[in-house]
């Protein structure tokens, strides 16, 4: 993959939040990584409303993150999309991959998956691999709640990368992951299909986002190359955390915070807080001083991280 300072590979970047409610810190610090990643490289920032989980969807939440990104002086290129648009691209995908033979319907429930796991000597906590009980195909009086995407066995599945932020990475998708689910039970799609989708059709050359995503990664690299997409580049920004150490989210009760207060309220209590938690020196009175200092501070701050290979 070119470096975000090749000439011959314009730079395409994105934010991709979800309208589960507005925005908080955590999602700030993520959105601003990548909007001053792209203003670095003198690239394009796109928004991509990611509103597939329509059950957890907020009415209203997607337009009320329009306008926080606009009153923080954060201002995408082109239109704004949402996924709940784009389900064709994401037919379209899975109908390749079942010509090629790489998924199966799986009639396995989470608590099946778990006991399976158990009864082979498994851990009881954590995220369950997938057995492959469905990989032969459904046992009999058994009805398909979601479809698989087989993963390589082997050397074939390690997958490593190197994280501009995070340095060298490596998963065994066949140890860590096992087959993972690209269309939900519910009918749902699921996120690291619809995400490879339309990063391959938005062009984008560059991913910035949270280190929980980190581990997303490596199946997603593997969905690029089974779909015969490019392999974008990857920085990962920690996460905000709460008091108890959890990854700052809607789930574990953050604050908008935007409140709808004027411009100097919204620096002092959200732009400048963000800045500081990815080691910005940023010292700004408004915030179209505030981004005239934080581009060229994202600069020296990338410039700052060790050397990858």
């Amino acid at each position: 993959m070119p470096s975000p300072n090749s000439p011959t590979a314009p730079y395409i970047g994105r934010f991709a939040p979800s309208p589960s409610g507005p925005l908080h810190m955590g999602s700030l610090v993520a959105a601003m990584a990548s909007y001053l990643d792209a203003k670095v490289h003198q690239g394009t920032w796109l928004l991509r409303i990611e509103d597939l989980d329509y059950d957890r969807n907020v009415e209203g939440a997607d337009l009320g993150i329009l306008a926080s990104l606009r009153r923080c002086g954060m201002h995408w290129d082109g239109e704004a999309t949402w996924q709940s648009r784009r389900l064709p691209l994401y037919e379209a995908a899975l109908k390749q991959l079942q010509d090629d033979g790489l998924v199966y319907a799986c009639g396995c429930s989470r608590k099946e998956i778990q006991d399976s796991v158990l009864q082979a000597g498994g851990p009881k906590i954590g995220a369950a691999v997938y057995p492959g009980t469905c990989r032969h195909g459904l046992a009999p009086g058994k009805a398909a709640r979601a479809w698989r995407l087989r993963v390589p066995q082997g050397p074939q599945a390690v997958y490593s990368f190197t994280d501009r932020w995070a340095g060298p990475q490596q998963q065994d998708l066949a140890s860590e992951v096992g087959d993972f689910i690209v269309l939900r039970g519910d009918g749902f799609w699921a996120y690291q299909l619809a995400v490879v989708v339309d990063d391959g059709a938005q062009g984008i050359t560059q991913v910035v986002r949270g280190a929980d995503l980190l581990d997303s990664t490596p199946r997603q690299l593997y969905l690029q190359d089974v779909l015969r997409l490019p392999h974008p580049g990857f920085l990962h920004v920690p996460v905000v955390v709460n008091e108890s150490g959890e990854k700052l989210s809607k789930q574990t009760g953050a604050l908008a915070f935007d409140t709808g207060t004027d411009a100097a309220a919204l620096l002092a209590s959200a732009l400048l807080p963000a800045a500081r938690f990815l080691g910005l020196d940023v010292r700004a009175d408004n915030v179209e001083d505030f981004w005239r200092q934080a581009v060229p501070a994202w600069a020296q701050r990338l410039a700052r991280l060790p050397e990858r290979a």
